[in-house]
This record gives structure tokens, sequence and C-alpha cells, in this order.
């Protein structure tokens, strides 16, 4: 893969310079090196020692990875949101997770995508996962498309540049919701289980800010956003202040509503561009079981 950039600073720079400010880091230098790529100034081949002066045309040539021969191929078509020759963009069903576990080498996202890859033909086929979702978690899902989209992404990442959106349906004591709340409340492990988190005084700090939508007397739909990304957030924080997620068995949510995962949909992406001047911003409707009990909940 070919990246080309304009030199447009007033005085000198090495060429390494300019390529760490380019997001490429010292590992995928080397990769550059010694596996078949090239780094060029003016269309001549240069090294990372070159001096750069104004206007300087810079092209670099990435060379393709080689596939992980452990991740297996899931030929299972997948629901394409969105693809460049940077980026994919897939909706999530429930009940899939999103990358292998050591017992588990198959049945996932990141087993689909690969054999998508394959089937296109795809010169890069390495499946690199920049935003997770839980198992039972449905929604929009990015992957990059080779090594150097997933390091820019994750610098956007590091840099919260990122605003990721979900949707729930809780049950319990809805009429405590307020139109708009935060709940900020320390996240630990439950010692007493090996998938369990709680609210613990010696947990590490968690955010999260929710939108009421509507609710009745036995459920209620909320927009939620996460400032912080502790594993189960928003179904220990809303547990925690006596609204469980519908259909979340793990943390008491109401299990008679026709729903039978934790009721968590991510509806909404927004981030910028690893490579253009532009925000990309996705939604999604919520998955059909949501949208069945949301459509039923009347106002009070």
């Amino acid at each position: 893969m070919e990246f080309k950039w304009t030199y447009q600073e007033p005085t000198e720079s090495l060429v390494r310079t300019f390529l760490k400010r380019q997001g490429i880091s010292k590992k995928l230098l080397a990769k550059i090196k010694f596996q078949g790529g090239k780094i060029l100034v003016n269309e001549e081949e240069q090294n990372v020692l070159f001096s750069l002066k104004p206007h300087d045309i810079v092209t670099v040539v990435i060379p393709d990875e080689e596939p992980h021969e452990t991740l297996l191929a899931d030929h299972v078509p997948i629901e394409i949101v969105f693809e460049d020759e940077h980026l994919l963009v897939v909706n999530k069903p429930a009940g899939i997770a999103s990358i292998p576990a050591q017992y588990h080498p198959r049945g996932t996202m990141a087993n689909r995508v690969k054999a998508y890859y394959v089937e296109q033909g795809y010169a890069d086929q390495v499946v690199h996962v920049v935003t997770r979702l839980d198992r039972d978690t449905s929604g929009l899902m990015l992957f990059a498309k080779h090594g150097f989209a997933h390091a820019k992404l994750d610098q956007s990442l590091q840099k919260k540049q990122f605003i990721k959106k979900y949707q729930a349906l809780v049950s319990g004591e809805v009429e405590t919701l307020k139109e708009h709340g935060n709940i900020s409340l320390p996240i630990g492990r439950d010692l007493s289980s090996l998938l369990k988190r709680q609210v613990i005084e010696t947990g590490q700090k968690a955010e999260t800010e929710y939108w009421l939508k509507k609710r009745n007397a036995l459920c209620a739909l909320v927009d939620v956003q996460l400032h912080t990304g502790r594993t189960h957030q928003i179904r220990v924080h809303f547990s925690a202040i006596g609204c469980p997620l519908l259909g979340d068995e793990l943390y008491a949510g109401a299990m008679d509503q026709g729903i039978d995962r934790q009721a968590l949909h991510c509806y909404s992406l927004t981030f910028p561009h690893p490579f253009k001047r532009e925000q990309l911003s996705f939604e999604l409707p919520l998955a059909a079981d949501m949208l069945k009990v949301a459509k039923g909940i009347q106002t009070n």
C-alpha cells in the first residue's frame, strides 16, 4: 500500500522525523526497511536520514501483511455499513463474540471478517479490531484493514476523538431516571465470579452519561455515552442505580420482556478518518429484538 505526502515546513527535516509526525512508528519503519517496502523522495529511493526540503514529495510503500494462520475463516455473511481501502464498519449481531478465545477459535466477528477478506482476494488479510463489543451487545464495530490504519485509529482513541453511543433498555426503578444524568461510580472485579464486575470503592474510575428517551412502568429506553471504558460498565452502572438492563441475567435484569440477552446496542460511532481530513459518523437502528420492545413503550 502506498502513501504520499508533500513536505510543507519552511526548514529542512529528516525523513525519519517527518514520518514519525505522520504516525509511522519505529516498528513500521523496520517493516518497511526489511520486508520489501520503500521510502521515496521525489520518486527517488532514500533512507530515513535523508534531509527533506520544502515541497519535497514523500512516498512510502508499505509491504502487504502476512495473514495470521491461527485465525480461522468463517464463511458467514457480514452486514457492511461502510468500507474503503483503510476501514471496515460492520453491524455485529447479538450472540457473536468480537474475537476468538483460547478454547473458542471460531464463530466470532473476526473469523467472519477474515473470510470476507479471503473471498475478496485482499492482499492484506490480517484482521485488525479497533472497537470491540461484548458477545451479547449488537451494533457498530470498526476494523482497520491494515496495520498503519490501526495505529492511526489507536492514536485517535487515546486522544478521545471517538464518540461511541449506545441505546439500552432498562428495567427496575425506572421512575428514578432523570431526563439527563451522569453515573460516576468506581468499578472493580466481583471476587465471587470470574465474569462479574461490581461498583466498589477500590475500583477504577468510571463515568457513564445517559439521556432518557421514553419509559413506562416496566422499562425505559435510554441513550448512553461512555466517558471511560471499564468492562461491563453500562451493565454495572445501571444495575447499581436500580435499573439493570433487560435480559441481563448476570446483573439481575428482568427476563420477562421477550429479550434473552443484555438489551444493549451500539447505534452511533463518530471518529476522524485516519488519512482523510474528514469526520466519519455512522448510525444503525435498534436490533430487531430491542426494537420490538422499544416500540411497545407507551410513555406515561
